[in-house]
């Protein structure tokens, strides 16, 4: 495997990690929105995991654009 096909599926694998991460935090929510009644409805572990979620969905998407602008 190249070194570009190994960054690429690295990302895709932190991209969904952190889809994973979402879907369980909010799956006990009952409601998707608006992001103040989720939030107030999450307790704090599951608080964690979205934000945990969230950030890994941001840093693969932010690597794979600065991997882009350098090419």
């Amino acid at each position: 495997m190249t070194p570009a096909k190994r960054r690429r599926a690295i990302s895709a694998i932190l991209f969904l990690f952190g889809v994973l991460a979402f879907l369980n935090a909010v799956r006990d929510a009952g409601m998707m929105w608006p992001p103040d009644a989720v939030w107030q409805a999450l307790n704090n572990p599951s608080r964690l995991k979205l934000c945990g979620g969230i950030a890994l969905m941001l840093a693969s998407l932010i690597a794979t654009a600065m991997r882009r602008r350098e090419s």
